[in-house]
């Protein structure tokens, strides 16, 4: 009720608050130049990148036809016995996803109190680490698999250590911001209770960031499922390397088949996981 009577007098004085407070309803002409500017650079690059990377859509149109020809080619889907080798992979592809997860977040779990701002308040400290995180993360997964090929030779171990170095870039920021957005109240009372630093992060900041994380986490598993499909198109281990294979020779209904598998499986991995996610914050699924 107060809150709109407040704002009934706020609407009936408008003229007074304008001329009180000119400066919170005009716009400088250098913020509209500025905004200008973005907008038009944002025009500008659209456009360049159209002519730049040849956008046409009278190719896309002209070669919808391939497209159903290839749909046509797919159906129906087939593995024409090799189910038990693809199902092999793709427990392959699963494991690497979860392995390199795992890793990840172990890894990235110390790493992003001291990228944290309210735990390392030393600037000298933290921002070599989050710029450390940021070069990490910067490098696509798939590039990390072709390295890691190089170091430990074809293989899913490969895949693994590929999935845990992007990943714990983007779970070392992600843990970080997790660990300033929380409430400080909880840290203020341990510490009011005599409490030392570590009771603090302890019992004042990890139960609240915890489920995040956990959250986070369960996320990125679900994810790195279909990366790991990918990274095994360069040896990474998985199905990958069937796809590959069957592509090049145009074996498409077992191409289909195996899209099919993987399909069920992220759906499958993505009901867990959903479930997980949501009894963690205290949520009953519906």
């Amino acid at each position: 009720m107060a809150d709109t009577t407040l704002r009934e007098r706020a609407l009936g004085d408008m003229a007074g608050l304008k001329s009180r407070h000119p400066e919170l309803f005009t716009t400088s002409t250098v913020q509209r130049f500025k905004f200008g500017a973005l907008i038009a650079a944002f025009v500008a690059f659209t456009g360049f990148a159209f002519v730049a990377l040849d956008f046409s859509l009278a190719r896309i149109f002209g070669g919808l036809h391939r497209l159903g020809e290839f749909a046509i080619l797919m159906l129906p889907p087939n593995p024409e016995g090799r189910f038990t080798a693809f199902f092999d992979a793709l427990v392959e592809t699963v494991a690497i996803a979860f392995l390199g997860t795992l890793v990840a977040a172990i890894l990235a779990f110390p790493v992003a109190f001291l990228a944290a701002k309210n735990v390392i308040p030393n600037i000298f400290v933290r921002f070599p680490v989050r710029r450390g995180l940021d070069v990490v993360r910067s490098v696509d997964t798939l590039i990390w698999a072709l390295m890691w090929i190089n170091v430990v030779g074809l293989g899913p171990f490969a895949g693994v250590l590929a999935i845990a170095c992007s990943d714990f870039g983007g779970l070392g920021k992600l843990f970080s911001e997790a660990i300033e957005a929380t409430d400080r109240r909880g840290a203020e009372g341990v510490q009011a209770s005599g409490g030392s630093r570590l009771h603090q992060v302890r019992f004042g900041l990890l139960p609240q960031v915890l489920p995040v994380m956990a959250s986070q986490v369960l996320y990125f598993f679900e994810s790195n499922t279909r990366s790991a499909t990918i990274i095994g198109i360069v040896g990474a281990g998985g199905v990958g390397i069937y796809l590959t294979e069957l592509i090049r020779v145009l074996e498409l209904k077992q191409v289909a088949f195996l899209i099919l598998m993987i399909l069920v499986t992220v759906a499958i991995i993505d009901w867990i996981s959903t479930r997980l996610r949501l009894a963690l914050i205290g949520r009953e699924a519906r």
